[in-house]
């Protein structure tokens, strides 16, 4: 019985998240999995709520409230599924929207329906992340400084050359996280379809703050410049992703292009990214928008631990880290993914960065808004996460082949 009305709350959570800044991490936790996880939850709760119809009936009043809690959470649980669904539609109206109706024949190769048909053997082994036709080079030193100066590259068996590359950067808010830990099912997929794969740790906070950060993705950015080629890659075209605090500092390496203050000692490099398809990201570092979640993340989190400094003191430092104080008119092509349901950074943050890019860049600005996606939707294969993730890759092709 308590299991029941546990993965009930669950399920409702997940369709209802709680919309409070102050609750929003725990709501995260129980809804991101449960929502992703809802096929497999499915099948578990309907084999159970069967099993126990077939071995009990409905003797007595605990086993009508079992039967009723488990028929719930069945509803709930293929509501959610159903859900997931809806992200293809929602990415491919994004990117007609920004590329184009036609924007397909701009493509190398039109994916077939059974491409993008809900790729179920991935979705149902989630945590099965590998691929045989992709080879992972691990920890490669970018610059000095240790394990937090490394990357690892993925590039397709056949290393072949003159590949468009990814430069993907991990969240955690800015305090944790590694290189291996996110954005691997889209790495793997863009590898194993001719694409060079960079997934970059940097250093962390408290210990080293946001700017310091931005400073090492970019000696990353270097270093994938000068030895891209050594792994098949091709060096005039870099993508950079990530989710989260990565997206934010993804979004800032694509706003801050060869800006000699952010490379010193290194300002002759070419730091410039080519196209950038930040997930969930976060892009209010100022709390310009002044949503609770902004406000009450810039005083718990980002003026103790990640920036350090007062806001009041320091307006223009938090500025100059902020995505929406950064927009400029030759941003490089976007695709801006955001999950409607996100509790930790909610989603009218990202409508205002789309917005005030789009008024000012002269490249396109795609943006899928994702119903029923929480945060970190795309760490693992689900039915939504890889809709999605085709359709980043169809984003990253199109303009690999109409910029390069």
């Amino acid at each position: 019985m308590l299991r029941k009305a546990g993965l009930l709350a669950l399920t409702v959570n997940a369709l209802r998240p709680l919309r409070n800044p102050w609750t929003s991490l725990p709501t995260f936790l129980a809804g991101w999995l449960t929502a992703e996880l809802s096929p497999h939850l499915l099948a578990a709760e309907t084999a159970a709520t069967l099993t126990g119809l077939a071995r009990r009936g409905l003797r007595d009043r605990d086993d009508r409230v079992a039967a009723v809690l488990g028929g719930l959470s069945v509803a709930g649980l293929a509501a959610l599924a159903l859900s997931g669904r809806k992200a293809a539609a929602e990415v491919e109206a994004g990117l007609r929207e920004a590329l184009g109706e036609d924007y397909a024949d701009g493509l190398d190769h039109v994916p077939t329906r059974a491409e993008l048909a809900v790729p179920w053997r991935q979705v149902l082994l989630p945590f099965r992340l590998a691929d045989p036709t992709v080879v992972r080079r691990r920890d490669l030193p970018y610059a000095p400084g240790g394990r937090r100066f490394e990357l690892d590259v993925y590039h397709h068996r056949d290393q072949g050359a003159k590949r468009p590359v990814l430069v993907q950067v991990h969240g955690g808010a800015w305090l944790t996280g590694r290189k291996d830990q996110q954005g691997i099912p889209l790495m793997l997929h863009l590898a194993a379809n001719g694409w060079l794969c960079v997934s970059a740790n940097y250093p962390l906070s408290p210990k080293t703050r946001v700017d310091q950060q931005l400073v090492a993705l970019k000696r990353a950015v270097a270093w994938v410049r000068e030895h891209a080629a050594e792994y098949g890659g091709d060096p005039g075209f870099i993508a950079v992703t990530g989710g989260s605090a990565g997206g934010h500092l993804a979004t800032m390496l694509a706003l801050t292009g060869n800006d000699p203050h952010w490379q010193p000692g290194f300002e002759d490099a070419d730091t410039s990214v080519q196209a950038c398809a930040p997930h969930y990201g976060v892009y209010d570092l100022a709390a310009e928008t002044e949503t609770r979640a902004a406000t009450v993340r810039l005083s718990l989190l980002l003026s103790r631990y990640v920036v350090g400094k007062d806001p009041r003191r320091y307006p223009e430092l938090y500025r100059s880290l902020s995505p929406l104080a950064q927009v400029r008119a030759d941003a490089p092509p976007f695709f801006v993914v955001h999950g409607a349901a996100d509790t930790l950074v909610p989603v009218p943050e990202a409508r205002e960065f789309v917005r005030r890019l789009r008024a000012v860049s002269a490249n396109p600005v795609a943006y899928a808004e994702i119903s029923g996606a929480q945060h970190a939707f795309d760490v693992f294969p689900s039915i939504r996460s890889a809709h999605v993730l085709r359709g980043v890759a169809r984003f990253l092709e199109w303009t690999h082949r109409n910029t390069a």
